[in-house]
Formats: C-alpha cells, sequence, structure tokens
C-alpha cells in the first residue's frame, strides 16, 4: 500500500495559492481514479483506492501547512508502514515554476510544512515530490508569496503542471523510486 500526503492550507483563501500545489495533485489523482469522497481521519481527509494494483490511500492534511506533521505523522503511525510508502506532494520556492524533483530523502530546504512532517517522523527518510513554485521575487515576502495565487501567465500553465505531477507519482507507483527519479527529475518546465 501507498500513501501519498499532499501539503496544503484548508480554506477558500488558500485554493489554488502557491502553497496549495500538493492538494491540487491529490485532487487530480481523487478525480482522475474516481476515489470518490473522503473519510475524516487522522486531522485530514482520506481517500482509499487502488492504483497499478497497488493500495493507495490519498492524504490531504486538515492541520494547516506548518502542522502538517501532526497529520501525517499520526496517519503514519496508525498505519505502521514502511516510510519508503509514504509520498509528500508540497510547493517548493527554491524550483523554477513546473519544475518537478523527486527524492526519496534529504533535508525541508526551509519548507515548514516538510520540517514539521520529518519532525513528526524523526528522520530525513522521508519521500517526496518537490513542485516548483519559484523563484521568489526579489524582495518579496516568503508568506505573502505562497499564500498568495498564480499569476495569470502561471495560472495558464497549471493545469498542465499539476497533470504533470500527477503523472509523476503513477509513474513511481508503478516503476519504483529508481525508474521514477531519472524520468520525472530529467524533464524541465517547457
Amino acid at each position: 500500500m501507498w500513501v501519498v500526503a499532499g501539503l496544503g492550507n484548508p480554506g477558500i483563501e488558500y485554493a489554488f495559492t502557491r502553497h496549495n500545489v500538493g492538494w491540487m495533485v491529490v485532487d487530480e489523482l481523487v478525480s482522475r481514479h474516481h476515489f470518490g469522497t473522503p473519510q475524516l481521519r487522522h486531522h485530514g481527509a482520506l481517500w482509499k483506492g487502488t492504483l497499478h494494483g497497488e493500495g493507495l490511500l490519498l492524504f490531504k492534511p486538515m492541520t494547516y501547512m506548518n502542522l502538517s506533521g501532526r497529520a501525517v505523522g499520526a496517519l503514519m503511525g496508525y498505519l505502521r508502514l514502511p516510510l519508503e510508502k509514504l509520498l509528500v506532494v508540497f510547493d517548493d520556492v527554491a524550483l523554477p515554476f513546473g519544475t518537478l524533483r523527486l527524492r526519496e530523502r534529504g533535508s525541508a530546504g526551509g519548507h515548514n510544512g516538510m520540517a514539521s512532517v520529518l519532525g513528526a517522523l524523526r528522520t530525513l527518510d522521508v519521500p517526496r515530490l518537490r513542485m516548483g513554485v519559484g523563484p521568489l521575487p526579489p524582495g518579496a515576502n516568503l508568506v505573502s508569496y505562497v499564500t498568495e495565487r498564480f499569476r495569470p501567465d502561471e495560472s495558464e500553465v497549471l493545469p498542465a503542471f499539476i497533470l504533470k505531477g500527477a503523472d509523476a507519482v503513477e509513474f513511481l507507483i508503478e516503476k519504483g523510486f529508481e525508474k521514477a527519479m531519472s524520468a520525472v527529475n530529467a524533464h524541465p518546465p517547457k
């Protein structure tokens, strides 16, 4: 069984903001595979289904970004799955808009939501899909930047970017990390 946790913030004011691209990828997968209505469990929304013959849980923490670890930690503690079956999807201002980076482990890279997850799970060995939403404009406030809506030019290509993120998740589940990292990390945005 796989768990895909898309990080984001609850509330209409955060819908379609940079910080919610993880949620958008989960929403795309839910829609694509007709997972239906979520259960509200472990401080989040949880969908159950299958993909490529494997059980799949899609999860959106409802704790707000900076406390994402509370929800992800509760879910993983309940499931007792190995962490290599978890994928955390989140925004990253250090990557150019439209870039994907798949990694099996690493630091939070300054992302408070991922730092919360790493802290809750007490390890850096947490697989992640970083979704590039940067770069941060010179002099811009980071919190304001990630919680504001996309610019019109970004909004035009956002649907394709989210589809690409969902495709990367599917490819990982079907082919495994080695093949997925080679494929996903090799393609810069157009």
